[in-house]
């Protein structure tokens, strides 16, 4: 009979530095291309790359948190106030620390801080592909995620990666039945970015899920996780029937889910999740004395709120009011459809609960929010569930085409993130 201890052991093994070597060379290798076509590029231009990496649009905001602390504002000719309070915590505090103990600057701390981070993500995201699908689909939704065409800001002195990196082992964590580790990971992304309710959301609905199977007296529930361990075929090609996730217990659940220890890791998980951005949002709301609203009215001032999509529909719609702009209207719509389709596609092959609730919350709070409309493929990027499906289409494919298809992209990726940088830039 498999004991709880074997159980963890078996689900610790797709986070094993070995078994994540080949995705993690790979992602490597990706992010590298970019940062050498940057310099060239940057070079040319005659621009520094390692400015716009590290001291350009929101880097240089979390530096003077690093730097000053809370309390610097900006307010514009239109009454606008930028305040640093948007701007959460845990970043700075590395970036601090980072300068602490080291002769780097605030600066460079933020971009080796983002380097680890990113690298943790691609560990993450791997561990996650694995654990459901097989090594050869976890490669592929690493290698897709550090193909994406805003890709290049996994290497910025920004927060994305860091997010992703403690999302996504936050996932893990709770695939595998760790709930405190996810809980604690759930509450250091919510001290990093605002989507860390995601991660929140996440942790809670696979805790309740699992409450409700107690109560419902079954130990499994049909998932799309209680089918036969059997995910990728002996020779390491991805191919689950019928693309469902292998694990064999939903959510890593050990074989007495019912025992009191295990209702109290769960119960402590759930409890330490949002104690980050909670901690957070109050103490801003205390600081400003507008009470727990109070950071909604901090990032009302960068006019940044949810509403529907609203105003982003209303942006799209404003292309197409001359030839050249409709083009980028239509290409806008296409994303959009692209993205929705992509999630659909994880519902009906059946992703675990907390991957959709994480997926789908990440996803409502981009495409909802009427923040910036150009920031909008950068706030997605955490939302690496939504590749899966593509890693699972590209984990059948002949490595040779695999190669070269994933090579273009890096490339073609690389060309557009240096572009972007020494253009507009991410907002």
């Amino acid at each position: 009979m498999t004991t709880d201890l074997e159980t963890r052991a078996a689900a610790a093994r797709p986070g094993a530095p070995r078994r994540a070597a080949p995705a993690l060379l790979g992602y490597a290798a990706v992010r590298a291309l970019g940062l050498v076509v940057l310099a060239l590029w940057s070079e040319a231009r005659g621009t520094s790359a390692y400015t716009l990496l590290t001291a350009r649009w929101d880097s240089l905001w979390y530096t003077r948190v690093a730097e000053l602390g809370y309390g610097y504002e900006v307010r514009l000719p239109n009454g606008d106030v930028h305040s640093n309070l948007a701007f959460f915590p845990l970043l700075p505090w590395l970036e601090r620390l980072a300068a602490a103990v080291s002769p780097l600057s605030y600066a460079d701390g933020g971009f080796v801080v983002s380097l680890l981070a990113s690298l943790a993500a691609a560990w993450g995201i791997f561990a996650v592909a694995d654990h459901l699908y097989g090594p050869r689909a976890g490669v592929c939704a690493v290698l897709l995620w550090a193909v994406l065409p805003v890709g290049i800001v996994q290497s910025m002195a920004y927060s994305e990666s860091l997010f992703t990196a403690l999302a996504a082992w936050a996932l893990y964590a709770v695939l595998t039945g760790r709930w405190v580790t996810a809980g604690l990971l759930a509450g250091l992304a919510g001290l990093t970015r605002p989507v860390g309710l995601a991660v929140v959301a996440a942790v809670w609905a696979a805790g309740a899920a699992a409450f409700l199977r107690e109560r419902a007296g079954s130990s499994f529930v049909g998932d799309g996780s209680a089918v036969p361990a059997g995910g990728a075929r002996g020779d390491d090609h991805a191919g689950p029937p019928p693309d469902a996730p292998r694990t064999g217990a939903p959510y890593g659940a050990p074989q007495q889910p019912h025992s009191p220890g295990v209702r109290l890791r769960r119960a402590a998980g759930m409890l330490l999740a949002p104690l980050g951005a909670a901690g957070y949002v109050l103490w801003v709301g205390a600081r400003t004395g507008d009470g727990p609203l109070g950071y909604l009215e901090v990032q009302a001032g960068w006019r940044n709120g949810f509403d529907g999509g609203y105003a982003f529909a209303r942006f799209v719609a404003g292309r197409f009011t001359s030839f050249p702009s409709a083009l980028a209207g239509v290409a806008l719509i296409a994303g959009v459809a692209l993205v929705v389709w992509l999630y659909v596609l994880c519902v009906r092959r059946r992703q675990p609960l907390p991957l959709l609730v994480y997926a789908g919350t990440v996803t409502a709070l981009a495409l909802c929010a009427s923040s910036y409309f150009g920031s909008k493929p950068r706030l997605l990027m955490p939302a690496f569930p939504l590749l899966l499906p593509l890693a699972l289409v590209l984990a059948r494919a002949r490595t040779r085409l695999l190669a070269a298809g994933l090579g273009a992209a890096a490339a073609a990726s690389a060309a557009y993130g240096a572009f972007w940088l020494n253009g507009s830039g991410p907002p």
